[in-house]
């Protein structure tokens, strides 16, 4: 099952037809989408809920995970931010990774040849740069900048969204 719609139920079951499917696809990421006050049931129990600003007030909006001012925007968060978000956040956990792996084998490696002595390979500033240089610099610069491919392009071609169906980035 892809897709549930519910129409004319009450919170309760919203809420309720969430949780059952959480329990019966433990695998599968459960999305729930919301405009008004009845809806926050649901949003709550899903995985991610996105609320929406409207007429019927704000208390999907607070009760989510993101809120957006109207449906139009919706397009643009699932398909265009949601697919660059994970992509994103599975390159730079294996960065974070590997530059960790070589950080310390570095220092391990220093510390056969020193004898184990205990000196220091680097001065105290040194580490405090480097974590603010590598760590936080690059992953600003990574979530402004970086778009595998144009707006466009995503909006027109279903075929790059087979990343996060295929677990291409989050996998061994």
């Amino acid at each position: 099952m892809d897709v549930v719609v519910g129409c004319r139920v009450s919170p309760k079951q919203k809420g309720d037809i969430v949780a059952l499917m959480r329990m019966r696809y433990p695998l599968k990421c459960m999305l729930a989408i919301g405009d008004g006050a009845n809806d926050c049931n649901m949003i709550s129990k899903a995985h991610v809920g996105v609320g929406i600003a409207g007429r019927e007030g704000m208390q999907a909006a607070r009760t989510a995970d993101f809120a957006i001012g109207k449906f139009h925007f919706l397009k643009d968060i699932l398909f265009l931010h949601g697919r660059e978000a994970y992509r994103r956040n599975g390159d730079t956990i294996l960065f974070m990774f590997y530059k960790n792996v070589l950080y310390v084998m570095v220092q391990f490696i220093f510390g056969y040849f020193s004898v184990f002595s205990g000196q220091t390979m680097y001065e105290k500033w040194i580490y405090q740069i480097y974590n603010v240089t590598f760590t936080g610099l690059h992953n600003i610069w990574y979530a402004l900048f970086d778009f595998e491919f144009e707006r466009h392009d995503f909006m027109t071609n279903p075929h790059y969204y087979s990343i996060g169906m295929s677990n291409v980035t989050f996998n061994l």
